[in-house]
């Protein structure tokens, strides 16, 4: 079975208020066996949500609805039902009931408006909200199954895990891994794993990219979940074997996460030095719960004076180098190890823009510097995008950094 998923409400194509439904929805079906086409989003307009609801059913055999099914005006899923079902709009007593008594049950008066949510198309069959007072409603459009639910979101999954998710029988299973990189482009990765991308190919596998991070997404059908379980596995495996060191992570794991666990495996401290990123390296980290073993923490040094007087820069380093600098980089982590008595120091030092930037040191160029048992190195990026982009993705190559040498913690690796 596929299922085609329709979000309805003007405050959605507006962009005033994020879908989190559709994307609930699409994971909960392909975890019983069911693949999501594509997500529909339309606003208040009973044409539109009529047009929409005809199209999905035209192209699948499921279609589930979130959103106008409230007790106001603009509420039209209803009536958009009934139009694509070419059935009459009728009142369903018990539903009436149950609205009427849950306001009584509160000590609430029920306005005359609220009766509208016990409208359903003739022949359709509503489905009980224990949450709040808008019934789903159930129905057909020729072979295609319709479940119509509540938009507000603690509705809508209650009712869809308890009234809805049973009644559906998937095709098999789908299983789905997630593997987390960074340090090369989405082009790089995918040329790496091409022929694993092929269209037709079980497992699919595509790439997304997000500040520098690149997801490698498994999806694998089978007839049973331990089938599907085993592709997925197989095939992240194959991955992890052709990425090498520039997977990082999977699943719900972060870069910071990952190199908390590391460190906290070998025992071993860290502490950040930060001008640009402006503590974003320590925010990160120590939004990992745990971090307090691991992390003796951080100093967010940005003017010069602060870089010699808190962590021990010679002040005519500076000068000589300039505070965006492959020395000053290393005397900052230098001093991070030193000042917090850890076992790792990161700085960073650089250009997030948008201004400040020369031909000799442009927006974008970042030095990050490592202190480590084996000794200081420091890397030179230059990151594309706007400030926030630049300091997010060299916040991510510090900490990715500190991963590769505590991978290898013989001496820096190559990166």
């Amino acid at each position: 079975m596929k299922a085609v998923i329709l979000a309805v409400g003007d405050e959605l194509t507006a962009g005033a208020t994020v879908d989190t439904n559709s994307a609930f929805l699409s994971r909960r079906l392909a975890e019983h066996g069911i693949a999501t086409l594509r997500h529909l989003t339309v606003g208040d307009d009973t044409g539109a949500i009529a047009r929409a609801l005809a199209e999905a059913a035209a192209e699948a055999g499921l279609v589930v609805v979130s959103g106008g099914l409230g007790p106001t005006a603009d509420d039209l899923t209803r009536h958009a039902l009934a139009e694509a079902t070419g059935a009459e709009l009728v009142e369903d007593a018990r539903s009436a009931e149950r609205i009427a008594a849950f306001f009584a049950l509160r000590g609430r008066q029920m306005k005359p408006s609220n009766r509208r949510q016990a409208l359903a198309p003739a022949g359709a069959e509503m489905i009980d909200n224990d949450c709040g007072t808008a019934p789903g409603i159930a129905a057909r459009i020729g072979r295609a199954e319709v479940f119509a639910l509540p938009g507000p979101p603690h509705e809508m999954v209650a009712m869809f895990e308890a009234r809805v998710l049973p009644r559906l029988r998937g095709d098999g299973a789908i299983a789905r891994r997630e593997l987390h990189t960074f340090g090369t482009g989405e082009s790089d990765v995918a040329a790496e794993i091409a022929d694993l991308m092929a269209r037709d190919a079980n497992p699919t596998v595509g790439t997304t990219a997000k500040a520098g991070v690149i997801t490698v997404r498994i999806a694998a059908t089978a007839p049973t979940a331990e089938a599907a379980e085993a592709l997925a596995d197989g095939t992240a495996a194959e991955v992890r074997r052709r990425l090498g060191e520039l997977v990082f992570g999977a699943g719900e794991e972060t870069m910071a996460s990952v190199v908390g666990a590391l460190l906290d495996a070998a025992g071993r401290t860290a502490a950040a030095a930060e001008s640009c990123t402006g503590g974003l390296v320590s925010e990160m980290i120590t939004g990992v719960p745990g971090a307090s073993r691991y992390f003796r923490g951080g100093v967010v040094a940005y003017a010069n004076a602060a870089k010699t007087d808190l962590l021990g820069v010679p002040a005519e380093r500076i000068a000589a180098a300039g505070a965006v600098s492959e020395p000053v980089a290393e005397a900052l982590a230098a001093g991070a190890a030193r000042r917090f008595g850890a076992d790792y120091g990161l700085s960073l030092t650089g250009i997030a823009g948008p201004a400040g930037g020369s031909d000799d040191k442009p927006v974008g160029l970042v030095y990050i510097g490592l202190a480590s048992p084996a000794g200081t190195a420091v890397h030179r990026h230059v990151f594309p995008g706007t400030r926030d982009v630049i300091r997010r993705r060299a916040a991510l190559a510090a900490l990715n950094h500190l991963r590769l040498a505590l991978a290898h913690p013989q001496g820096p690796p190559r990166q």
